[in-house]
């Protein structure tokens, strides 16, 4: 699978998650070309600050891979990572970061904070942006459409 191709998955995710009502934010982990771990947003049914797509995922694989440590992989989300989530990427040594649309209001790897590609830190992914960006954008403009709606 290409790039586009995992992006695609970590929308499925987002769109789980647009279905329960959560901000649609959708992650997938892949590592030597298979799809290890996959989280979408659950901060509203779980009532918790943390279960962010990301920090489900990296939760996943961490205990698929029996170890913290997810080197030699990487990470496709639908929206540019939060600071708490750029943090937690860097924490399991994710090897890449692609990202679809970037968050001008929260962003952790370039919009607001670039925590990400700094370089003062001793972990630094290489990052690509835009991997399917006019998708992941419209699922985030769908869902505070009809919210405001409502």
């Amino acid at each position: 699978m290409d790039k586009n191709e995992y992006m695609k998955e970590a929308l499925k995710e987002a769109q789980k998650a647009y279905r329960k009502g959560e901000v649609p934010v959708g992650a997938v982990i892949v590592r030597r070309d298979e799809i290890i771990a996959r989280g979408h947003n659950l901060r509203e049914t779980g009532k918790s600050p943390l279960a962010h797509a990301e920090i489900i995922a990296i939760g996943k694989a961490a205990e698929k891979l029996g170890g913290w440590r997810l080197t030699e992989s990487q990470i496709y989300v639908t929206i540019e990572p939060c600071v708490m989530c750029a943090g937690a990427i860097m924490q399991a040594r994710i090897d890449e970061v692609f990202i679809g649309a970037m968050d001008p209001k929260a962003g952790g790897a370039g919009s607001v904070y670039y925590l990400l590609g700094d370089g003062l830190l001793y972990h630094v992914p290489k990052v690509v942006k835009g991997v399917l960006e006019d998708e992941c954008s419209a699922i985030m403009k769908e869902f505070f459409r009809e919210l405001r709606r409502k």
